[in-house]
């Protein structure tokens, strides 16, 4: 089924689906995007802030990206997106940690300039195994609207 913009309701919530991140990935991600120590050296990552190795907040967007498209954006009349605002990391993603991405539907309106697009602004969460939140963000995507009958 293709999804719409008339499809997302302010308020929905929708799990789209979990990551385990492993050393390998966090260490191969952060060696072509983001090599700092604590991403890429578990024995330098030790003796770090974090006292471990930790995956990139970017790696964590990147998977998000991912189940993004996985979970409705590649079934939805999607228009891509002017930005994204507020992303946080409030607690480290560490191997072994299984997240759970879910999106929240905050506000919806229809375009003045494109008849034909709807904007959607929405709030996404990843919580580790423990229910902690380790990267929020939120941001507008523009989308198609139905057809007329």
């Amino acid at each position: 089924m293709t999804l719409y913009w008339e499809d997302f309701k302010v308020g929905e919530t929708v799990e789209m689906g979990k990551y385990v991140f492993t050393e390998a990935e966090i260490i191969d991600f952060a060696r072509q995007f983001d090599p700092q120590p604590f991403h890429i050296d578990p024995v330098a990552a030790r003796s770090s802030f974090f006292g471990g190795l930790i995956a990139s907040g970017w790696h964590t967007c990147a998977v998000c990206m991912r189940l993004n498209c996985d979970s409705y954006i590649n079934r939805a009349v999607s228009l891509g997106s002017p930005g994204l605002d507020n992303i946080r990391w409030p607690k480290p993603v560490r191997p072994g940690d299984v997240i759970t991405y879910r999106r929240t539907v905050l506000e919806s309106r229809s375009s003045r300039s494109r008849p034909g697009v709807g904007l959607l602004r929405s709030r996404t969460e990843a919580l580790n195994q423990a229910g902690e939140l380790v990267m929020s963000m939120e941001g507008w995507g523009m989308f198609g609207r139905r057809p007329a009958p």
